[in-house]
């Protein structure tokens, strides 16, 4: 299988509403983020997005938890020639797509999303937050919020040290910042929630 597939219930549904794409790690750096992850997804499906995450375990498991008990649709996104060594999804995945490479997987959570989320992790989280601000920068200025306090010193040291900064064709408005969940959900009301394509 070398192309995009779809499993699960809710594959009809994939793109209709708003969509939160969420990038976390498999080893949270406190169980306070893993709280303030669950938190998160909770806000998202109760403010209508359904989730895309990575499918696995820790913050993306605590992230899926949350939009779960709302009601909310969580699509694991993985690759095919990986699932069998990363392991079963979380049990609050309600459907995945499984893509042949990265690049098609980060294209996948970036075009679908109409807000994204980063939490701490490994590299792989970190690559796909640099994705998300590449993309939101100079692609299509989705809203990316950067949350919990691992998260927030990687972006403060982006900034000190200008990897990260504004510029008259690279605007940051998009970016925002959640230290708590009540950071997170202020933000969250503040965003137009059209989706993809206007409504």
């Amino acid at each position: 299988m070398n192309a995009l597939h779809l499993a699960g219930p809710a594959a009809s549904r994939a793109r209709e509403g708003l969509t939160a794409v969420f990038f976390g790690g498999v080893v949270p750096a406190s169980a306070e983020e893993e709280i303030l992850a669950e938190e998160i997804g909770r806000s998202l499906a109760q403010a209508g997005y359904q989730l895309l995450h990575g499918g696995y375990n820790g913050l993306m498991e605590a992230a899926a938890r949350g939009a779960a008990s709302q009601g909310a649709t969580v699509t694991a996104v993985t690759l095919i020639g990986k699932h069998d060594e990363w392991g079963a999804f979380n049990p609050h995945a309600t459907m995945s797509v499984h893509l042949p490479d990265l690049g098609a997987r980060l294209n996948h959570y970036l075009e679908h999303a109409n807000v994204i989320v980063a939490m701490g992790g490994g590299v792989g989280t970190l690559h796909e937050l640099t994705a998300a601000l590449y993309y939101a920068t100079t692609v299509r200025p989705v809203p990316v919020c950067v949350a919990g306090p691992a998260a927030l010193r990687l972006l403060a040291f982006l900034q000190e040290e200008k990897w990260l900064f504004e510029t008259p064709t690279r605007p940051l408005g998009f970016l925002r910042f959640a230290a708590t969940a009540e950071d997170f959900r202020t933000h969250l009301a503040t965003l137009d929630t059209s989706p993809i394509g206007g409504a």
